[in-house]
């Protein structure tokens, strides 16, 4: 059974860090490129960031891109995400989801109106709260 579970999440002041974990099984997780998604307060899905199979390939979302940095290891099928830098707008629920696609590095896990893309496999999510 397939299985994305999160961890890593909590609450942290402006300017603070934290690092997410995703630990899949049930799949052949090196052979899948992997999203990371997050849904702030009474807000749509907002996709941030993707990482290839091999990890060479790695997209960011403007709203992240310099501050973010995704990550997997795929001995141990973990997937990262290192927050740095973090704003009150950073404040969301953050989500794993495996892409449908193995190569797939598009952003079709969140649909234009902005709800989960049920082909794609979502983890529980993790709250990251960002306050002063």
């Amino acid at each position: 059974q397939l299985q994305l579970v999160e961890s890593g999440g909590g609450s942290v002041q402006p300017g603070g860090s934290l690092r997410l974990s995703c630990a899949a099984s049930g799949f052949n997780f090196h052979t899948y490129s992997m999203n990371r998604v997050r849904q702030a307060p009474a807000k749509g899905l907002e996709w941030g960031s993707n990482m290839s199979i091999g990890g060479g390939i790695k997209n960011y979302a403007d709203s992240v891109k310099g501050r973010f940095t995704i990550g997997r290891d795929n001995d141990k099928k973990i997937l990262y995400l290192q927050m740095d830098e973090l704003k009150p707008e950073d404040t969301a629920i953050y989500f794993c989801v495996k892409s449908f696609i193995g190569s797939d590095m598009g952003k079709g896990c969140v649909n234009r109106n902005g709800n989960r893309n049920p082909n794609y496999s979502w983890g529980q999510g993790t709250q990251v709260t960002v306050s002063s």
